[in-house]
């Protein structure tokens, strides 16, 4: 049997992230071989996957990042089982490791079938689950590109938005921020009227006509109160619409313009976790 050392031990942890006695125990199974234990430890995750696969993975951290020129941006969340693995450091960086990674493709599929220091992103996931114990996997993936993006992610990594700009000017940043400040805050269904499906439509049509026949209203007034109410709904669920929150005398579309004259939100993202 081979000896094995501390230094064998840590170096293992360090590349898998497990357990000091478990990496020992992997160790001492490969009679030392190095790859041969990682190969052990991911084949524990296998089974603890396969345990845990139908399990809820609702909590995790939610990573906005946005690329160089600030043309393209990407939220991916890292799920997990519980609020005490979301909130460790070592998951958080791993979250951020792939969302850097999400850049520079366009689906999760292509994703998890990326190299993460020579596995795939698939496997570390896999690998991950053993190591903690819990269902790990990647769960929203959504990028938005326009002339400038911009980010922002709620504390605790709960939420995680992107706003896509018209112009990339000066204030952009700042403009782009505050709008996703809103979005995180507000979750609109849609950037505006236009984007809002027409089955939400005719559900909030026919709510209003509910409530109007409860109030006694005439069956031939319906349909016009009916409209009146749908705008509102619209100024309160769609984005550029909503009252601003740093200055509800105006609204999101007109709080861009006073950053610039010619600006306008032209998409957004949101992902929320819990």
């Amino acid at each position: 049997m081979a000896k094995i050392t501390a230094a064998e031990v840590n170096k293992l942890r360090k590349a898998t992230g497990a357990g000091m006695m478990d990496c020992k125990k992997a160790l001492v199974e490969a009679d030392g071989d190095f790859d041969a234990a990682i190969e052990l430890l991911r084949k524990k995750g296998q089974k603890v996957a396969a345990k845990r696969a139908d399990r809820d993975s609702s909590e995790g951290a939610a990573i906005a990042q946005v690329n160089g020129d600030n043309s393209k941006g990407v939220i991916i969340s890292l799920n997990c089982e519980t609020d005490f693995v979301a909130k460790n450091d070592d998951f958080i960086k791993l979250a951020n490791d792939f969302a850097d990674m999400a850049l520079n493709y366009s689906t999760k599929e292509e994703l998890l079938k990326a190299d993460y220091n020579g596995i795939t992103v698939e496997e570390k996931l896999t690998e991950q689950t053993g190591v903690i114990g819990e269902k790990i996997e990647i769960g929203a993936f959504k990028t938005l590109e326009a002339p400038f993006v911009g980010s922002y992610i709620h504390a605790g990594n709960k939420i995680a938005v992107l706003t896509g700009l018209s112009k990339n000017v000066d204030g952009a940043e700042e403009a782009a921020k505050n709008v996703s400040m809103q979005a995180a805050a507000m979750n609109p269904v849609a950037l505006d009227e236009s984007g809002v499906d027409q089955a939400t439509i005719d559900k909030e049509i026919e709510i209003a006509k509910d409530t109007l026949r409860e109030e006694g209203k005439p069956e031939n007034m319906l349909d016009k109160i009916a409209q009146g109410k749908l705008q509102r709904f619209f100024k309160d669920n769609t984005l550029v619409h909503q009252a601003y929150i740093k200055d509800n005398k105006q609204s999101v579309a007109d709080y861009v313009k006073s950053v610039n004259g010619d600006l306008e939100v032209v998409g957004f993202e949101r992902v929320a976790l819990g």
